[in-house]
C-alpha cells in the first residue's frame, strides 16, 4: 500500500513540473529555431529555389513551342495551304464524274475501295443508335462497305439492344457485323485487333473508326478516302470532333477551348510541318497495310490508338488532317467521367514515352528532325511538362515563395509568359474568350490530376492500366425531338432500359461527395494568400484567393451536371 502511494506522490510531483533536473526550455525553443533555420537556408530556400528555375525552364519551352504552333498555323491559313493543295485529291465515284475526272468515273462501283467501319461499344445504353445510325448511312458503294460493331458489353439488356439494332439495319440491306468476344482483354485495343482477324476484312483495304458517340456526316469518306487512294505513304485521315453538347454547362465550355486548341493548331501544325500527329483514337481512317506494318494494335497502355501512331511514324508512313471534315460527338458532362478521362489521356502518354524512348533514338527510317520532335516537342513538352509544370509552378511553387522571402520570382515568368501562353491557347474558341481565366483556373485545378497520371504512368505504378470508360449520357440524342415512330422508340429505349438498373444504385455516402485533394490544395493555397496579404506582401494574394477558391469549387463538385 505505501509503495503505491509512493508512486502517487512521485507521478504528482514529476507532473507539477518539479524535475530531478530543470530544462531550460527557452534554450531548447532556440536550439530547435537554429536547426529549423540552418535547415531552411541549407534545403528548403535550394530546393524552392531549383524548382523556380526548373519552372521557369518548362513554361518557356511550353511557349516556344506555342508561338511556333501558331506561326505554322497561320502561315496554313495565310497560303491557304490547305490538304487536298499538299497532297493528291481526286473525288470518287459519282462525284468523280461531276467533278471531270473521266478516270475515275468510268470505273464504276471498282472505284470505290472496300472499306470496314470498326464501332467498339461497352455498355453504351444512351448513344448506341447514334453511331449504328450514322455509320449505315454513310454515302458509299453498299457492296464496298462493311459495318462492324464490336460489342464488349457486361450488361445483357445493353448486349440484346445493340444486336436488335444492327439487326433492324441488316434487315434494309446493311451490310452489318454484330462481333463479340468472350472476355475483355486488351480493352478498346483487343476488341479492334479481334475485329480485324474474321476473313470478310481481308478484303478491305481502309478502317474507319468511329466511338459509340460519334455521328460521321455522310460524305465521310468521300472526303478523306480520297487521300489514302492517291497517296501511297499516308496512313491515316484525321477528322475534327465537333461537340453537339459544348453549351450544357462550364465543365463542356471548357472542354471545348481545350479541344478546339488542339485540333485547329496542335494537330494542324503536326500535319503540315511533320505528317504526324497522334491519332485521337476515333473519327478517323486507316490503311490496313500501315497497321499491319507498325505492328498491330498493343495493349501495353491505355492509350492504343497513340501507340499506334507513334509506330507507324517510325515506319515512315506519314499523317493528314483534315480540318474541314467534322464527326459530331459529346463531350463528358460529369466532372466524375472527365476526371477518369483526363487520368487515361495523361498517365497513358507518358507511360508510352517511357516505353518508346530509346526506340525513337534507335530509329533509322525517320529524319533527326521528326525524332527530336517526337521525343522532346511531342512527347517530353506536351505530355510530360506541360502537365508537371501547371501544377508544380502555379499551385506549389508560387504559393510556397509566400512563405520563403528569399525565394523571388520574376515578374515575365509570373505574369508576362504565362499570359502569352494562355491568349495563344485561348484564340482556339473565340466565342468562349471571355471565360478564359475561369478556364485557366480549371486547368490549374486539373493539374493535380494529370501530374498524378504522369508520375503513374511513367513509374508504371498503381493504377497505370486502368481503363474506364467515360461516361456518356446521350445528350445528343436528347436534343433531337421525336419525328416519327422510329425516334419515338428510341426514346423510349433509352428511358425503360435505364430505369431498373438505376433502381438499384444506392446514395452515395456523405464523405464520399466530396473530393480532399482538391480541398486540401485549396485550402493550403487560400491559407498563402492570408498570409500574403498580411506578412508577406509579395502581391501574389489575389491570384492566390481566387486559384484556391477554384480548388474548393471543384473539391465540393460544383461543377459539371448531376448524372440523373
Amino acid at each position: 500500500m505505501s509503495a503505491g502511494v509512493g508512486v502517487a506522490e512521485e507521478v504528482a510531483r514529476l507532473w507539477s513540473g518539479e524535475l530531478p533536473v530543470r530544462v531550460d526550455w527557452a534554450a531548447v525553443a532556440a536550439q530547435c529555431a537554429e536547426v529549423a533555420a540552418g535547415a531552411r537556408a541549407l534545403v528548403v530556400v535550394p530546393a524552392v529555389r531549383l524548382l523556380v528555375a526548373v519552372s521557369l525552364a518548362m513554361t518557356v519551352m511550353i511557349l516556344i513551342e506555342k508561338l511556333f504552333v501558331a506561326a505554322v498555323c497561320l502561315a496554313v491559313r495565310a497560303f491557304r495551304l490547305k490538304p487536298e493543295r499538299q497532297y493528291r485529291w481526286l473525288p470518287i465515284g459519282p462525284s468523280a464524274a461531276a467533278a471531270g475526272d473521266d478516270e475515275e468515273a468510268g470505273l464504276g462501283a471498282a472505284a470505290f475501295p472496300m472499306v470496314l467501319v470498326q464501332i467498339p461499344m461497352f455498355n453504351e445504353r444512351e448513344v448506341y443508335k447514334l453511331s449504328i445510325g450514322a455509320a449505315c448511312t454513310l454515302d458509299w458503294q453498299p457492296d464496298r462497305i462493311v459495318i462492324q460493331v464490336l460489342d464488349d458489353s457486361t450488361d445483357p439488356v445493353v448486349k440484346d439492344l445493340v444486336e436488335v439494332e444492327c439487326q433492324r439495319w441488316k434487315s434494309k440491306g446493311v451490310n452489318i457485323k454484330y462481333e463479340v468476344r468472350l472476355n475483355r482483354k486488351g480493352y478498346k485495343a483487343g476488341a479492334l485487333k479481334e475485329g480485324l482477324k474474321h476473313d470478310y476484312v481481308k478484303e478491305c483495304e481502309y478502317i474507319a473508326m468511329f466511338d459509340a458517340d460519334f455521328q460521321p456526316e455522310s460524305d465521310f469518306l468521300l472526303r478523306t478516302i480520297p487521300f489514302l487512294v492517291h497517296n501511297p505513304k499516308i496512313a491515316l485521315v484525321q477528322a475534327r470532333w465537333k461537340f453537339v453538347n459544348a453549351n450544357e454547362c462550364l465543365l463542356t465550355r471548357f472542354q471545348e477551348m481545350s479541344l478546339d486548341y488542339h485540333f485547329k493548331y496542335e494537330q494542324e501544325a503536326g500535319s503540315s510541318v511533320y505528317s504526324f500527329f497522334g491519332f485521337n483514337g476515333t473519327a478517323g481512317v486507316w490503311r490496313i497495310a500501315a497497321i499491319d506494318d507498325a505492328g498491330g494494335w498493343k495493349d501495353r497502355t491505355t492509350v492504343e490508338d497513340m501507340d499506334l501512331a507513334v509506330r507507324a511514324t517510325l515506319q515512315g508512313w506519314k499523317f493528314v488532317y483534315v480540318g474541314d471534315v467534322k464527326v459530331k460527338s459529346e463531350l463528358p458532362s460529369t466532372f466524375k467521367a472527365y476526371r477518369f478521362q483526363q487520368y487515361r489521356w495523361s498517365c497513358g502518354p507518358a507511360n508510352l514515352f517511357k516505353k518508346m524512348m530509346v526506340e525513337i533514338l534507335e530509329t533509322k527510317k525517320v529524319s533527326l528532325w521528326n525524332k527530336i520532335h517526337l521525343w522532346y516537342d511531342f512527347f517530353f513538352v506536351g505530355k510530360i511538362a506541360a502537365h508537371t509544370v501547371t501544377f508544380i509552378y502555379y499551385c506549389f511553387v508560387i504559393p510556397l515563395s509566400v512563405w520563403l522571402p528569399e525565394v523571388q520570382i520574376p515578374l515575365w515568368g509570373v505574369v508576362y509568359v504565362p499570359t502569352v501562353i494562355t491568349l495563344l491557347k485561348a484564340v482556339g474558341t473565340p466565342s468562349s474568350f471571355h471565360l478564359v481565366i475561369l478556364w485557366v483556373l480549371f486547368e490549374n485545378v486539373m493539374s493535380l490530376h494529370r501530374i498524378n497520371a504522369a508520375i503513374t504512368g511513367i513509374l508504371e505504378a498503381g493504377r497505370v492500366n486502368e481503363w474506364v470508360v467515360t461516361e456518356k449520357l446521350g445528350d445528343a440524342n436528347k436534343t433531337k425531338p421525336a419525328t416519327n415512330g422510329s425516334d419515338t422508340v428510341k426514346v423510349i429505349d433509352v428511358e425503360l432500359t435505364t430505369l431498373v438498373p438505376k433502381l438499384k444504385k444506392r446514395r452515395a455516402r456523405f464523405w464520399d461527395r466530396y473530393h480532399y485533394p482538391e480541398l486540401f490544395v485549396g485550402i493550403c493555397i487560400i491559407v498563402s494568400g492570408f498570409y500574403d496579404v498580411f506578412y508577406a506582401k509579395k502581391g501574389y494574394y489575389v491570384f492566390l484567393f481566387i486559384q484556391g477558391l477554384a480548388f474548393l469549387i471543384v473539391g465540393f463538385e460544383y461543377i459539371g451536371v448531376c448524372p440523373p
